[in-house]
This record gives structure tokens, C-alpha cells and sequence, in this order.
């Protein structure tokens, strides 16, 4: 597995557990917790994905190094999601 998948999945695994407290608080208050586990769910493969997408982008531009679009990547994704719960 080379250096870029590596930061691919390792980024959208950070972004996952560091917005799951939240989405799990937001599932566990919910009237429907059924739906809201699956939409849960498909909010964290959705961050998976926009990290691999995000990270790609930043690595097939070259501004960067690997680390500096992998902090970038993961602080997009968390304001991303806090800011869509605003």
C-alpha cells in the first residue's frame, strides 16, 4: 500500500472518531434511533470517501507535502461538519 492511501484512510478514520460523539449524541436524541443509526452510518462512509476525494485533489495539485494536505484534509472535514450542524 503506497504513502497516499495510507493518509487516505488514516485521515477519514481520524475525521470518523472525532465526529462520532457527536453524531452518536445526535442519533441517541433522535424520535426514530433506527433511521438515525443508518443515517449515522452513512454520514461516516460519506467522510471516508470525501477524505479520499479531498486528500487526492490536494496531492494531484502539489502544493503541499503528504502531512500538511493530511492535517488540511482532516480540518476541512471536521469544519465541514461542525459548521453543518450550526
Amino acid at each position: 500500500m503506497n504513502q497516499l492511501t495510507k493518509a487516505q484512510f488514516t485521515v477519514g478514520l481520524l475525521a470518523c472518531f472525532a465526529l462520532v460523539w457527536g453524531l452518536a449524541s445526535e442519533a441517541l436524541e433522535a424520535s426514530d434511533q433506527v433511521f438515525a443509526f443508518i443515517l449515522v452510518g452513512v454520514q461516516l462512509v460519506a467522510i471516508l470517501v470525501l477524505s479520499v476525494i479531498i486528500l487526492g485533489i490536494l496531492e494531484w495539485v502539489k502544493i503541499f507535502d503528504l502531512k500538511t494536505n493530511s492535517i488540511l484534509t482532516l480540518l476541512v472535514l471536521v469544519t465541514v461538519r461542525l459548521i453543518s450542524t450550526l
